[in-house]
Parts: structure tokens; sequence; C-alpha cells
């Protein structure tokens, strides 16, 4: 889906310039505007045509800069103009020209004639990264709510090294970028722990085979990042899901299961811990009576095959909830999604709920892209038109805030719930 926006790409002098090419490439087909700075270092590395071409538009350089005979100064122009900005790779040598203020290029100087939040993603050599002025000044950066960050990371290094100081891959960078375009930078889940379900639980009945669903996880993938994005702590309880897509989240406590008892476990565990608890995974309902621990044989296999009730795990915890918890479920429907919905949420005592269609283009399992109505106990209703998974997450995040702060009970108190 297309997401508008304009982001300013700082690229710096490091190797891992050349994954900027993939974000540059990402961003401007989704129709966000995307324009780059390239320091002289950077351009050891990569050239402004690359960027001129990815970008639909001219990379800057500092012969732009101290050369330009725009009416207006190119770094006030760029400043102005960019929503988000990010650094990648930011090197130590530009790092510590931010913790000091300094301004001596056209990225250093539009970061400072610039407002937007700005994502930064070290890269260098792990000596480099570990030096006691390295880190402060990283410290120092990280205290100043502008500055948001993506990365580094462990693993080979250019240099053959193993070790920190690796810079994020693209598919962190990105939806961090998209976060900040969505929210302007905001925190205000900071100091907050969310618990998250993900991915479609399997029921099994012998080792090979099992009950299960189309769910993918992507729903609550999506809420994690959103979450960190805007500086919670979050614990995800994942079924099965793809390898790559769980450790792109280093930041996030990851609890993997199979079944639904094995989920409902760890929920029950880590209930008492959170502030919100959002329900996304897709846990089976019944599951069979016996399972083997050993693959029956085709002709073992039962004509009709005995089944027994799961646990309803949103209900449980509903039950459970304190007066400052909120719990928040999903409900993937075919037709006229809202009054299943609203069942759902009196019935297992939700705060809020999201009701998908499973039966429309572009939602339901495995998309990219989603739509809702999220309602929420007071009887508030949300419309969501199909949008990324990413985007509906942060709108469920503003719903339930909203939601939070506009209950009869805080106007009675005058505090949030």
């Amino acid at each position: 889906m297309a997401q508008p926006g304009r982001v300013l790409l700082g690229i710096t002098g490091g190797i891992a310039a050349y994954k900027m090419a993939e974000v540059a490439s990402v961003l401007a087909k989704s129709g966000i505007e995307v324009r780059a700075i390239l320091t002289d270092g950077a351009q050891e590395f990569v050239t402004p045509l690359t960027f001129s071409t990815l970008c639909r538009h001219p990379a800057c350089t500092d012969q732009n800069f101290w050369q330009s005979t725009q009416a207006r100064p190119l770094h006030i122009e760029l400043g102005e103009w960019a929503e988000v900005l990010v650094i990648a790779p930011l090197t130590a040598n530009t790092l510590a020209k931010l913790v000091h203020g300094l301004a001596d290029n056209l990225l250093t100087n539009t970061v400072l004639a610039s407002t937007c939040p700005v994502l930064l993603a070290p890269a260098m050599n792990t000596d480099m990264w570990e030096q006691q002025s390295v880190q402060r000044n990283w410290q120092q950066i990280c205290t100043d709510p502008r500055y948001h960050r993506v990365g580094p990371g462990a693993g080979i290094l250019a240099c053959d090294r193993v070790g920190m100081g690796r810079m994020a891959e693209p598919d962190a960078i990105l939806p961090h970028i998209l976060s900040l375009l969505q929210t302007q930078g905001k925190r205000d889940l900071a100091g907050k722990h969310l618990l998250i379900s993900a991915g479609g639980t399997r029921e099994h009945l012998d080792p090979v085979r099992f009950i299960g669903n189309p769910s993918t996880g992507k729903m609550g993938i999506a809420l994690t990042q959103a979450a960190i994005h805007r500086g919670a702590t979050v614990t995800l309880v994942h079924a099965p899901m793809e390898t790559e897509t769980v450790v792109a989240l280093p930041e996030v406590r990851l609890i993997p299961t199979v079944s639904a008892d094995e989920m409902r476990r760890a929920l029950l565990e880590w209930f008492p811990h959170a502030d919100w608890a959002i329900m996304a995974a897709a846990v089976a309902d019944v599951k069979p009576s016996t399972c083997s621990s050993e693959k029956l044989p085709k002709a073992a296999l039962p004509e009709n095959l005995p089944l027994q009730p799961v646990p309803d795990i949103a209900a449980e915890l509903g039950r459970l909830k304190q007066p400052h918890q909120k719990l928040i479920g999903f409900a993937a429907q075919s037709g006229d999604i809202v009054p299943p919905a609203i069942e759902k949420l009196k019935r297992k005592k939700l705060d809020a709920i999201a009701a998908n269609p499973i039966d429309q283009p572009g939602s339901g399992f495995g998309s990219d892209v989603n739509q809702a109505i999220f309602i929420d106990s007071e009887g508030r209703q949300q419309a969501i038109e199909p949008c990324s998974k990413l985007q509906m997450a942060h709108q469920l995040f503003d719903f339930i805030q909203y939601s939070q702060l506009s209950s009869p009970r805080n106007h009675r108190t005058g505090e949030p719930s």
C-alpha cells in the first residue's frame, strides 16, 4: 500500500553504505518521496548517481552545498523538507559531530537545520564501537528524544572480525522509518510492557500431522515493531513462524510455542507483568483427543477424529485482568464482522477488539495489508481502510489510547485508567 511521506537519507563513509541502496529503492517504490545526502566519505563506497537513480531525485553532496546557486541555502531547504532523517551507516566520526553539535558538511548542517525525528543506524569495526569515547557518545545521543536507533547487531564484519558493529539490515531499518512517518517520532508507549501473541498454533495428532490455520504471524510482528518504535518493552509469545522474521526482533523477549496449551502457559506466566496484552495469535478452538509420540501409519489414522475443546485463553486473561491492565483481542470474521466481534468483546471482558474481514481482497491471513473495524468496551467504533499491517498496528495503539483517555471513568476521575 502506498504511504505518503518525505524521507531524507544521510549516507556516511562506511562499507555498509551499499545497504542503503535497497532502502532508497523500497521507499521510492512505495510512493514515499526520498532524497539523499552523501558525505565525501560515502562517495568512496557508493556513488551519487546510484542514489539519484533510486531516489528519482538528484543526490546531494558537499559540492552542491558549497557551490549552491539556490535562492535559499540547501541545508535549510532539505531540513525543512524532511519528515524523517535517516543517517546510515552512522560512523564514529559523524556520531561525535552530532553529540557536540558540530556542522562541517551538508549532512551535519542539515541535521541542525531540521526538527524532524532522526533514525541512527551505527556501523563500524567492533574495536571502534567498543571504545569508551564512542560508547559515551552513543549513550549521550540516545538520551536526546529526537534521535531513534536501530542496531547495531553482531555478526561477521567486512574486516572479517566477528562481533558488534554490524549495521542493521534494510528489513529492520524500513519498518522503523515507516513508523516514524506515522508517529512523528513520539514515544507514547515508553514505560509500558506489552504482551503480544502471534502466529497460528498447531494441535498435533502425531509428530508430522496437526490441525492448524493459515496465520503467518505478520500482524503480531507488526504490532511488536510498532510498540518497540513507540518506546514500549515487548514480550512476544509466538507460534511457529519464519525464522528470519523472528530473528529480526533483537530487542524483544521471544517465547516460542507450538500448541494452544503451550501458548496458554506462557501467556499466563507473563500476563501479570503486562500493562497491555494484545491477542493477535490465531489460537486453535479444538485439538485431537490423543497425540501419538510416533508417526501413525496411514492405515491407523481414525476415520472419525475425536476432538476436544481448547481453553479460551483471552477469556481466561479477561477474568484475571487487573484495573491497570488493558486486554485487546482480534476477531477474524467473514460476512457481517461487527456483531460477532462485539459478542467476543463482551464475553471475554476485552477492552477493545479488532474485527478483521477474511473474505475481502487485500486482507486476512498471510497478507501484507489489512483492514478492520476497531471496537472498544464503551461502544466506540473506528473503521480502518486497507493499509499495511504496520500502519494498522499504529492506528490500533492510537485507538486504544484515545479510548483510555475518553472513557467515562476518566471523565469522573480525571486520571487515565
